[in-house]
This record gives C-alpha cells, sequence and structure tokens, in this order.
C-alpha cells in the first residue's frame, strides 16, 4: 500500500521538507500542516463528525466538521474544500479562515489552518472515513468538553475560538 507522504513545515507554515505519514504519527513531532474546516448551520449549530474506527490516531471520537492532512504543494484552502469533498460529499464550500496554530499531542505536532463556512444541505459521508455526523448546539458541545467524547485537537479548537464569538463569527452569513 502506498503511504501518503506529507509535507514538513516551520511554525511559520513554510515547507522545509516532507516525510511518510508513519513518521509524522509516530511521535517523532515533526510539524506538518492541516486544517480543521468548521461548518455552521443557519441555525447557528456546529457539524461535528464521528472519527471511523479504522482511523490511526483518536478513532471514535467527535471531531471537527472536517479535518484533514494538506497535502505536498497544496495550499490550506484548497485542502479545505478537498477534505470537505472527501468526507462529507460538499461541493462548491467557500471556507473563511479563523486563525493558525501549533497542536502538540503525545503522537503528533501540527500547524492547523482554522476555517469556517455556513451550510445547509444534505451530507455524503463516506464511512470509511467518517462513522457518523450531525449538528450540535453549542451548549450541548460545551456540556460534553472533557469527557472523552471529542478530540483533542476539536476540544482546543473549541476551547479556543469556537466557544468565544461563535455568533459574530457566523452572524454575518445567517
Amino acid at each position: 500500500m502506498h503511504e501518503e507522504i506529507f509535507p514538513l513545515v516551520d511554525e511559520a507554515g513554510n515547507v522545509i521538507g516532507q516525510a511518510p505519514r508513519s513518521v509524522c504519527h509516530n511521535g517523532s513531532k515533526v510539524l506538518h500542516p492541516v486544517i480543521h474546516l468548521h461548518i455552521f448551520n443557519s441555525e447557528g449549530k456546529l457539524f461535528l463528525q464521528k472519527r471511523s474506527a479504522k482511523k490511526d490516531v483518536q478513532p471514535n471520537r467527535w471531531d471537527s466538521s472536517v479535518a484533514g492532512h494538506i497535502d505536498l504543494n497544496e495550499t490550506s484552502e484548497v485542502a479545505a474544500v478537498r477534505e470537505a469533498w472527501e468526507e462529507l460529499g460538499l461541493k462548491n464550500l467557500e471556507p473563511h479562515f479563523i486563525t493558525k496554530y501549533i497542536i502538540e499531542t503525545d503522537i503528533e505536532r501540527e500547524l492547523s489552518y482554522c476555517f469556517y463556512t455556513i451550510y445547509d444541505g444534505d451530507f455524503n459521508i463516506d464511512n470509511d472515513e467518517v462513522s457518523d455526523g450531525r449538528f450540535w448546539t453549542i451548549d450541548e458541545i460545551r456540556s460534553q468538553l472533557g469527557k472523552n467524547i471529542f478530540t483533542t485537537n476539536f476540544e482546543l479548537d473549541f476551547n479556543g475560538f469556537l466557544n468565544h464569538g461563535v455568533e459574530s463569527l457566523i452572524s454575518q452569513y445567517i
């Protein structure tokens, strides 16, 4: 089986090398870029996906609407749109940049580019990547934090910026 090759980046996001997926996820802590796309509906609810049991990192946990690695020679915006198509079957999304920051867990270190979009259509979930998905209210998410329901990455995003000012973030679009 062909192993994915990810770009390695410095803290500013400049590509400085490349490495296979296994190296990026083996505790080496080499910095590699990812995207998190947060999909809100017009009611202000946030779509979360439940990671497949087949995932090598944090299986069976609820996660950002869309999350994935940025490919070599790919921009974060293109990666967000590509991953939304691959995981949820969504087309023609317009990702809006929120922030980027470094996430470090026990096995990896990622430069996370975070986006949001507003979407009220249907989803076509890829069950190899995602086992379930649904919209959550912000209060519902708040009540489940710290209970091993969500991925570490999602909780960092939520506590870092989604929990604060979500209404102002999306109000101009709903």
